[in-house]
């Protein structure tokens, strides 16, 4: 039986939103960070000879038709209906001076092991094999891989095959080298090599025996089982145990080891907010300059109208258009920055006046949205690696935002709990506990329904391990 084919024809009606190029240029801009949005207008004021900085910033302010970032911000924050704390920003120019923290790289860490090989009786083929051993450390100065494979690296690289025996030499050289730790194969054999370089002791040599016999016991903090086996009483253990915590678990982490990831990061804060009594001071730290359309890509320079500058007409009217479009671009987005950050502090007004992280509130994108008129997506992109400096500390813009934890609804104010508050409570419980009998999950919770907050245990442990604070077992102390 044979298949017959139709033809039909069917209308699909489809709804789609695209980004104009002018809209992807400002969602881009939007969701760059301090230092990256910094290297786009320097690249941009590069590549576009329209652009130029506003070297007089005195005869920008006059002109009415182009307000400086300051003056729009504080036409549009004096209206009536804002909060009663005060809002100000006081953008800085590219010539304030602005005093940031400066991250300084240490010293290599393989030029100062060969250093030292250099000045022992090391043979010539360890110093030759040494270099390749100190490439495979890790940040904190572990040697992760295994000899065997090191030599074959070797081999691939430089066709020279060397006796086990040889690398065997030249790894154990590194190891007797400083920072003491240097080329552990894990953190109990770098606790080892620290210990067994420090002057012979009672407590000493309890710390090498409990790392070497004990290990289990003591990373489970089994004491009662240690001074069994040990035969020992909790005074003595417990000096053991300072002898043991003094040491260093990452001999290499003082050094740079060559790679981005491993120097000190800095972080740059967009936002300052300082409270002066009951009001607060909202400052956009913004280093980026002001720009303007340079006076030689003006309308009243363009060339008369003939075939021969026709080019150069459609270059100068395209370069001109490109620069207008990015100034108003930068401008949008320092005005969208400004009102997202003016709706947080209006929002979590209690935290920003006391610096107390308890006091923040359940807060999400949609609460912004409701105060600034924005889309998500936009309000996302603008808390994207944006940071604020308040009270000595600077917080990621994110930290901010937390779902809501319902509270006993017998509660006096009835409202919900914050993941911050969740965390402020257990932060204060282990704290006050007794270090001998540390607090199980389900004491932390029951202290924590008791203060009003009614929350499961599952969500206790799920909070503690955010606050990095190690189950109860680990938390107990000699």
């Amino acid at each position: 039986m044979g298949v017959k084919e139709t033809l039909q024809q069917a209308l699909v009606q489809r709804q789609q939103q695209t980004l104009s190029p002018v809209q992807v240029m400002f969602v881009k801009m939007l969701e760059m960070s301090g230092p990256e949005i910094e290297e786009n207008v320097r690249r941009e004021l590069d590549e576009n000879p329209a652009l130029e900085e506003v070297d007089d910033v005195s005869e920008h302010e006059r002109d009415p038709n182009n307000e400086t970032a300051e003056q729009m911000q504080r036409a549009d924050y004096t209206d009536d209906d804002l909060p009663a704390y005060r809002l100000e920003a006081r953008n800085h120019s590219v010539n304030d001076v602005y005093h940031e923290p400066i991250a300084v790289a240490g010293q290599n860490l393989a030029d100062y092991l060969m250093e030292q090989l250099g000045h022992g009786n090391e043979t010539a083929e360890t110093m030759e094999i040494a270099p390749f051993i100190i490439g495979n450390l890790d940040s904190n100065g572990y040697m992760r891989e295994s000899l065997d494979k090191i030599a074959t690296d070797i081999a691939i690289t430089t066709g020279i095959e060397y006796d086990p025996r040889a690398l065997e030499t030249a790894y154990c050289a590194i190891r007797r080298l400083d920072p003491a730790g240097i080329g552990a194969r894990d953190l109990r054999d770098c606790l080892l090599l620290q210990l067994r370089r420090l002057p012979s002791s009672p407590s000493v040599n309890l710390a090498i025996d409990i790392l070497e016999r004990h290990y289990d016991a003591y990373i489970a903090r089994h004491y009662d089982k240690l001074t069994t086996a040990l035969g020992v009483d909790r005074q003595a253990l417990a000096a053991a145990n300072d002898v043991i915590r003094s040491l260093n678990p990452k001999p290499a982490a003082a050094f740079d080891t060559g790679g981005d990831n491993d120097l000190a990061r800095v972080i740059i804060p967009d936002f300052s907010v300082e409270a002066e009594g009951n009001h607060l001071e909202l400052t956009l730290l913004n280093k980026i300059p002001e720009l303007r359309i340079s006076a030689s890509f003006d309308d009243d320079s363009l060339p008369s109208s003939t075939a021969s500058n026709s080019y150069q007409n459609i270059y100068i009217t395209q370069q001109r258009n490109q620069a207008d479009t990015y100034i108003k671009m930068l401008r949008m987005r320092r005005e969208t920055l400004f009102k997202v950050m003016s709706a947080i502090v209006q929002l979590q007004r209690p935290f920003f006046l006391t610096g107390d992280e308890s006091r923040i509130k359940p807060m999400i994108l949609k609460d912004i949205g409701n105060v600034t008129g924005f889309d998500l997506s936009v309000i996302s992109r603008a808390i994207r690696e944006k940071y604020v400096a308040t009270g000595g500390s600077i917080y990621p813009l994110k930290f901010f935002f937390n779902e809501g934890v319902a509270t006993d609804s017998d509660a006096a104010d009835e409202e919900s709990a914050s993941a911050h508050r969740i965390m402020a409570e257990i932060k204060k419980a282990v704290e006050a506990e007794d270090p001998q009998h540390p607090l199980s999950d389900l004491a932390l919770t029951k202290m924590i329904n008791d203060a009003g907050i009614n929350v499961a245990r599952r969500t206790v442990s799920k909070y503690r391990e955010r606050l990095l604070i190690p189950k109860s077992n680990l938390r107990r102390k000699i």
